[in-house]
């Protein structure tokens, strides 16, 4: 992860602002040297807010922020002048955001819309002045309220991936490769296991205009929900991602296998992965000839696979239309 502009997990020190104090004022003017109470209230202090924004994809511009703080409100004047209110402060995250609190890990709530703003630290009510304390007994309080203090504390945010097709695999499977094909991304690609150390997201055009995001995933591999490899930090990812693409390539030593042990992993993790729709395609496809490729598809019938190769197109667009159909069908069930 080292010199990394890909960042899902910043931990943040976020103070809310005080709320001002109310005003103990008393009115003065020529000819009565004592009016009543005027003190106004206070202004309330700044929340602190999380807002979605579609075009940030990590937390990279929040990886140095390590203290965020809100203005605090200003306090009451007289003539029952209100204290301006605190700046909310306001941080813009990408959709996929969880906020979490650091010392119980409970999650406070999460941002999937562009535009979506959610408060995560409510600042100090203001306090009321002693206009508010004048009775039929005590016509003059001398006090005022004293605003209501900041919420503190260390959150984390972490970001989840979102899209609609995630690549799922081992290392060298070929996931960088049908992606940069199949969008305009350009993930790194080399022939050695973690070339992919971070998710990439490519946004692939169908037919009719229409389109859908696609994220690579670093590969996985046997006791991943355990840590190894690159562990549970990018299963995570896998989550939200509407529709699982399990890419398997042609050399494989056992396809059923391999195939077997991606679900195990998954399981593992979350069993509920495990309910999401899933294609399985076989990749490197063009490393073999027709007779070959006729003997694996009797083998693998019950798989139900598509077989494909990024380098040569072979079933690309048959690959297009199955997400696609997966995708819609997906959608109609949610909606």
């Amino acid at each position: 992860m080292l010199d990394s502009n890909f960042i899902d997990y910043v931990k943040i020190f976020f103070r809310s602002g005080k709320g001002g104090k109310g005003s103990a004022h008393f009115h003065r003017a020529k000819g009565l040297p004592q009016g009543g109470p005027d003190g106004g209230d206070g202004g309330k202090g700044g929340d602190i807010r999380l807002r979605g924004n579609a075009q940030l994809w990590t937390l990279l511009h929040l990886k140095y922020r390590k203290h965020v703080h809100a203005q605090d409100g200003d306090p009451g004047g007289s003539a029952l002048c209100t204290g301006a209110s605190g700046k909310n402060e306001v941080i813009e995250v990408p959709l996929g955001t969880i906020a979490k609190d650091e010392e119980t890990g409970k999650v406070l709530f999460e941002i999937t819309k562009d535009g979506e703003e959610k408060v995560l630290l409510k600042g100090g009510r203001g306090g009321l002045g002693n206009t508010h304390f004048k009775t039929a007994t005590k016509q003059a309080p001398t006090y005022a309220q004293p605003g209501e203090d900041s919420l503190e504390g260390w959150k984390i945010l972490e970001l989840k991936v979102l899209a609609d097709v995630g690549l799922v695999g081992f290392p060298n499977a070929g996931k960088s490769t049908l992606l940069s094909v199949m969008s305009a991304a350009k993930p790194k690609i080399a022939n050695y296991p973690f070339t992919t150390l971070v998710p990439n997201l490519g946004m692939v055009e169908y037919r009719d205009y229409r389109s859908f995001v696609m994220a690579d995933i670093p590969g996985i591999i046997e006791g991943a929900h355990e840590g190894k490899g690159l562990g549970h930090r990018f299963l995570k990812h896998i989550e939200r991602n509407a529709l699982l693409l399990f890419l398997i390539p042609a050399d494989s030593k056992d396809i059923k296998a391999e195939y077997k042990i991606l679900l195990n992993e998954l399981k593992a993790f979350n069993p509920e992965l495990l309910q999401k729709e899933r294609v399985i395609a076989i990749t490197k496809c063009d490393m073999m000839d027709d007779e070959l490729m006729g003997l694996m598809k009797k083998d693998l019938k019950s798989m139900k696979p598509l077989f494909i190769s990024a380098v040569a197109g072979l079933n690309l667009q048959e690959l297009k239309d199955t997400l696609w159909e997966k995708i819609k069908h997906g959608k109609e069930e949610w909606s």
